[in-house]
């Protein structure tokens, strides 16, 4: 290979793509000769976090500009899919087809709002970010608007988003490692912290961009393969994509037949049982419910500071747009996929046709299968015989929804070495959000709160090591709160895009589009959003009564409009900015000419 590492990408991960897939296929060869499920599993994950490990070494880095913005060289299609596994986290790997296969219809909020987010995100706000030219969000929002006070209260809202989406994704981690390596979950949050140190903690962004991609193309290959198999195997055909409608039909076929809507048997902690209907539209406050979910998730995703950072990475103005349409196209493959894994996996337990449902049969049987004695052990997954009669009703089925994708193909009596496979595609997906969100909290502290409040004079070995020291301390927070289990993975992902967008989304989106947004509506902007939906948070987890059917999951819709009009009123009754501000944000929306912050 001859040139820049750049030039040679295409080289690469061609071979990185062809050795994982031999890797597969040995693997493949070696439970056939009687290889043990269990080491099939920890070869899977251990091969995986090592190649990342090796990754963020050899990119390691002491110049700022690539710990930061990874030499703001990452070519559009590369950064397109380290921002897809960036994106892609342990809630759309691990948690989303869970909650499709619980919850039915109303779950396909998530990825109305996930998806269409990357369009408020291309429209509105990476191309003039890569403009600008700032190396985090609360760069941005410092410079636009001026003072360290600005700057503060985006890195406080920052920190508190990340870090709340951060614990979700070590939570992904333990969930695999404890099924993979067979130790307690506790420990398994430990273990998925020091893969996702590794990758992040050398190189910055530049390590964290390459391992990234390495990680995309195993999370895809792990998600798309079992459901192909499993869709094939149910006669579905290889793309299931287009067929699986016919499974849905099935499913509400079977539904009533299995006592759908019983009491539960018993009350399991953390553990839900099957109780909606997978096909019901619904309308009234189910669609405000399905619309406002939307809603948060699509401005939350246009406010987290780890995906916008991804497109300070490129080369210019034009690659940064461009990668916006890569990151949605390499998104769509798995979220097109993950209602049809949700719906032939629920299939596989109620079909009575097919040999591997377990609803309606004897519980001393369906207690021997080693998939339900495996996620058992492991406190995932309990069978209650509520009456005693002895044969498995629905509502004495209690699963974990965050282990849907990951059973899967033990569910569907694939081969082990494909729930290996899929057990390294959670793994990647998890660690590659992980990498991206820890590193935008050490950034966003080592940069706009050490070097641009605290420390205006520190060099640059000084401000790298805080950032590292203080990804360490990060981390390890994170997993300890992760070990505490306190919302499952979905849950915690969508309180993060709330915090998010009660915060950051008008402070950034009239950041740019409203020469009139001035410092002191900005802050207002942020405080009053971010206080009114942590509030209302804090208010219907303390037991208040839930206003106007916005539950937990959609409080930025609280958030958001407090945040609108605070920032809109304030700014109106202060001074406007000064002549240079608003040229200067004339100035961010302009495409062609020089970056505004020159040599930042």
């Amino acid at each position: 290979m001859q040139g820049k590492f750049v030039d040679n990408l295409p080289k690469v991960y061609g071979l990185y793509t062809g050795g994982f897939v031999l890797f597969i296929i040995l693997m493949a060869v070696l439970e056939q000769m009687g290889m043990s499920a269990a080491n099939i599993g920890i070869l899977f994950v251990a091969f995986t976090i090592v190649i990342y490990a090796l990754i963020g070494w050899l990119s390691r880095t002491m110049e700022v500009e690539a710990y930061y913005v990874a030499g703001r060289e990452v070519p559009a299609v590369y950064n397109g899919m380290a921002t897809a596994a960036d994106w892609m986290s342990g809630a759309s790997f691990v948690a989303l087809a869970g909650g499709i296969y619980f919850g039915g219809y109303p779950y396909l909020g998530f990825i109305v709002g996930w998806t269409g987010g990357y369009v408020l995100v291309n429209a509105l706000m990476a191309p003039y970010l890569r403009k600008f030219g700032c190396y985090t969000v609360p760069d941005f929002i410092g410079t636009r608007y001026g003072g360290n006070l600005a700057r503060f209260c985006a890195v406080v809202i920052l920190v508190v988003a990340s870090f709340t989406y951060v614990t979700a994704q070590i939570n992904a981690t333990g969930t695999i490692a404890a099924r993979a390596l067979q130790i307690p979950f506790e420990v398994g949050v430990w273990v998925g912290l020091l893969g996702i140190l590794f990758c992040s903690m050398l190189g910055g962004m530049r390590a964290v961009t390459w391992t990234q991609v390495a990680q995309y193309i195993v999370l895809i290959i792990a998600y798309l393969v079992p459901v192909i198999w499993m869709s094939n195997k149910q006669g579905f055909g290889l793309i299931p994509h287009f067929s699986y409608g016919e499974a849905v039909q099935r499913i509400q076929e079977l539904e009533p037949a299995v006592k759908l809507g019983l009491k539960a048997a018993s009350n399991v902690p953390g553990l839900a049982i099957l109780t909606n209907p997978h096909n019901a539209p619904g309308g009234g406050a189910d669609s405000w419910k399905f619309i406002t979910l939307a809603i948060c998730m699509m401005a939350g995703t246009a406010s987290l500071p780890h995906i916008l950072m991804r497109y300070f990475t490129t080369p210019s103005v034009r690659q940064a747009r461009k990668s916006v349409a890569y990151s949605l196209f390499f998104i769509f493959l798995l979220y097109f996929t993950a209602p049809a894994l949700a719906t032939l996996t629920k299939l596989q337990l109620l079909d009575p046709t097919l040999a591997t449902s377990i609803i309606g049969k004897s519980i001393a049987e369906v207690g021997n299968l080693s998939w339900i004695q495996n996620w058992s052990s492991v406190g995932m997954l309990k069978i209650v015989d509520g009456n005693a009669d002895g044969i498995l009703q629905l509502n004495e089925f209690f699963m974990r929804a965050d282990i849907v994708v990951l059973a899967t193909p033990e569910i569907a009596g694939l081969p082990y070495v494909i729930s290996g496979l899929v057990a390294a595609g959670g793994m990647a997906a998890a660690m590659s959000t992980a990498d991206g969100l820890l590193l935008a909290i050490a950034n966003a502290l080592s940069h706009d709160l050490y070097y641009k409040i605290i420390d205006p004079k520190a060099d640059t070995k000084l401000r790298l090591v805080v950032a590292r020291v203080l990804l360490i301390g990060i981390g390890a927070l994170a997993a300890f709160v992760a070990s505490m289990k306190l919302t499952g993975i979905l849950g915690a992902v969508a309180w993060a895009f709330c915090f998010a967008c009660s915060g950051l989304f008008f402070p950034l989106v009239l950041g740019i589009w409203w020469k009139r947004a001035n410092r002191a509506g900005a802050i207002a902007g942020m405080v009053c959003g971010f206080v009114a939906g942590a509030a209302y948070l804090w208010y219907i987890r303390t037991g208040g009564d839930v206003w106007w059917v916005i539950d937990h999951l959609r409080f930025g819709i609280v958030g958001m409009p407090v945040s609108l009009i605070a920032m809109v009123v304030v700014s109106l009754m202060t001074a406007e900015p000064d002549a240079e501000t608003q040229a200067m944000v004339d100035e961010v929306r302009n495409p062609s000419g020089d970056t505004i912050l020159k040599g930042h």
